[in-house]
């Protein structure tokens, strides 16, 4: 069996699931032939945690080198993992080249981006796979389940809140995210994960859109009304952070240091920024109101500031109802003897429950897998689908084409048009979307 070959271009920590999983756990399907990226320092230390386990290095190019790079290396399959608004970039030529394409979430970052995504795949055939790795969450997948067999009838009513908290959530105020050119803001960098679901669960597209948002509780302007001034503008060691909650030192990990301040003079890229500086030009607080395809109606709600971090949603249909809470992180709201105990369970959540209201029936709930790995046990269940030769069946259908990648995105690039006009957008005056596309997997 010969093996795929691949290669990754964008060599921050996001990468790093995909090399662990091309070069570990599927060796022996699969190769990675070559790395690009715009900092050598980067994909050296990629190079150097191989060396560890006696693996040769990997060859290395420079961002404009991508070209060459696949007309030297000749990879079936590229991987995008730079920052979201140069994912078309190399999806497009890429496809060009020949090579078909998995993208990190987004797919991009707004409706011109996406449509020179669309006309390269119509030129040249090649195949489009985003990795939503929330799909394959087991919880997300039990969900989509529930709402498949006819549990709770046609969905109507989607509510669905998602807090960021202040580990998590601060720190896309602290890296590139923060600059809505370089992530579409909030409402396509992470909301995209969300849209996604929804999207999937109901089975349908989003038709139009409102939206409002606002930077309430990062950013030197909110700081300000709150009487906090900082006089630094990032935390690696500056003594003046020594207690600021909020600050992240680049020298606290090796993967920090390798990844991130060994690679600034190269990448002029500062991953430690304070929260409370300056230029941040995206929202932390967003609520959204959409109606589907199918005429369902969402109501969808992002902070990025909780104590605790997680999500409650809520799907009505015209036969019941099926609620679903998930705590993914409580480390501020409970005591020691707590945290210790939920960091012992063998859930990829700290805590989950799943629950459903027939119309005329008993509310029950209802049992959901344990499993270990990132995203919820998610991780591990969709890089065997990418990269076993022999994936399980999937009968959820979690495979995301391009198209769900669209739909996704354009929920959250209207919603940016809809916080900039103060209007109702209709999605199809900024990008039609095609009709919905399952697809298996993407070879």
């Amino acid at each position: 069996m010969s093996k795929k070959r691949y290669a990754i271009v964008g060599t921050g920590s996001r990468s790093g699931m995909y090399f662990e999983a091309i070069m570990m756990t599927y060796r022996e399907s699969s190769e990675l032939v070559a790395l690009c990226d715009l900092s050598q320092t980067r994909m050296n230390w990629y190079n150097a945690q191989l060396q560890k386990f006696g693996v040769p290095a990997i060859p290395t190019y420079q961002a404009d080198q991508f070209e060459q790079m696949i007309k030297d290396t000749k990879p079936d399959i590229v991987i995008v993992t730079t920052i979201d608004a140069t994912h078309h970039k190399y999806i497009v030529r890429a496809m060009e080249l020949g090579c078909d394409v998995i993208t990190e979430k987004p797919m991009t970052t707004d409706a011109d981006k996406a449509k020179q995504i669309f006309d390269a795949i119509e030129r040249t055939g090649r195949s489009l796979r985003v990795g939503f790795n929330y799909r394959y969450s087991p919880a997300y997948t039990k969900l989509r389940e529930v709402i498949m067999n006819g549990a709770i009838g046609r969905p109507m009513l989607v509510d669905f809140s998602w807090m960021l908290d202040t580990s998590h959530g601060a720190d896309y105020f602290r890296r590139w995210h923060r600059e809505k050119q370089n992530s579409g803001g909030l409402l396509v960098h992470k909301a995209t994960h969300h849209f996604d679901l929804v999207n999937w669960w109901i089975d349908s597209y989003p038709e139009s859109v409102f939206a409002m948002g606002d930077l309430k509780f990062y950013g030197k302007k909110a700081a300000e009304e709150r009487g906090e001034h900082y006089a630094y503008t990032r935390y690696t060691n500056e003594p003046a952070a020594q207690n600021d909650p909020f600050a992240l030192r680049l020298t606290d990990k090796e993967a920090f240091k390798g990844l991130y301040l060994e690679a600034e003079a190269d990448s002029g890229y500062i991953r430690d920024r304070n929260v409370f500086g300056e230029p941040i030009t995206i929202e932390d607080t967003m609520a959204v109101t959409a109606r589907y395809r199918n005429n369902a109606l969402l109501s969808y709600c992002l902070i990025a500031y909780s104590p605790w971090e997680g999500l409650r949603v809520c799907i009505t249909g015209n036969k019941g109802r099926v609620e679903l809470e998930v705590v993914e992180n409580a480390n501020f709201l409970l005591g020691d003897k707590q945290l210790a105990t939920l960091q012992a369970s063998k859930s990829g959540f700290k805590e989950v429950r799943l629950t459903l209201y027939p119309m005329f029936g008993a509310a029950h709930e209802i049992e959901i897998p344990l499993t270990e790995g990132g995203h919820g046990g998610a991780d591990p269940v969709m890089l065997e689908q990418i990269f076993s030769p022999n994936p399980p069946p999937d009968p959820f259908h979690r495979a995301a084409s391009h198209i769900d990648g669209a739909a996704s995105i354009m929920m959250g690039i209207s919603a940016n048009e809809s916080i900039r006009t103060g209007k109702l957008i209709k999605v199809d005056d900024l990008f039609v979307l095609p009709e919905k596309q399952v697809i298996s997997d993407h070879r």
